[in-house]
């Protein structure tokens, strides 16, 4: 299938999980997160801050177990350049005020910045993956954009409350596939 038809079926399954399931998927996965990774070796993560009424992973787990457990890993989270139409790389911290984007995405209101060459570790949306590590995200190329400037060694991490699918059938030179993602069930690496 194309990401179109993909993200048309992932948006209606995702709309249909409970809050019950949604709350223990996410835990889960955040678990999973926590054990699959040797973050000794992270000093800086990006990662997506969850959009409220899609029906995403909750990160905010991620952010307060790294700022508890992990206080030497240095937490940054996306937000959009309205002017370039870039995403950056914002330091978010457990004091940093969020505010809503044009699509009403929460992102952290101010904060300094960092190259996108120097992340290690970078968490991903995502509507659905493929068994070869593709993924149909939102559409709009912000994130593959941004994997296209980080180091060839930094980790492309993905979380999803679904298995793949076998093959997203339009992946074209400007995707930027995931080294792994992390399923309630199952971490997939690629």
């Amino acid at each position: 299938m194309t990401k179109s038809e993909l993200r048309s079926i992932y948006r209606e399954k995702r709309r249909v999980v409970t809050s019950a399931e949604h709350a223990g998927k996410s835990n889960a996965i955040i678990e999973r997160f926590f054990h699959e990774f040797d973050l000794t070796a992270v000093l800086k993560l990006h990662c997506f801050i969850s959009m409220r009424n899609a029906g995403e992973i909750d990160t905010r787990p991620i952010f307060e177990r790294l700022w508890i457990g992990h206080p030497a890993i240095e937490t940054f989270a996306p937000r959009i350049d309205e002017t370039t139409g870039e995403l950056e790389a914002v330091k978010f911290t457990s004091t940093s005020a969020l505010k809503p984007n044009k699509w009403n995405i929460d992102e952290p209101a101010d904060g300094e910045t960092s190259d996108p060459g120097t992340i290690d570790l970078v968490v991903v949306p995502l509507l659905c993956f493929d068994e070869r590590g593709h993924r149909a995200g939102y559409g709009k190329g912000f994130y593959d954009r941004f994997l296209k400037e980080c180091r060839p060694d930094c980790l492309r991490a993905g979380l999803s409350f679904f298995p793949p699918v076998e093959l997203i059938e339009d992946v074209h030179a400007g995707d930027i596939a995931l080294d792994v993602c992390i399923t309630p069930d199952e971490t997939y690496r690629f």
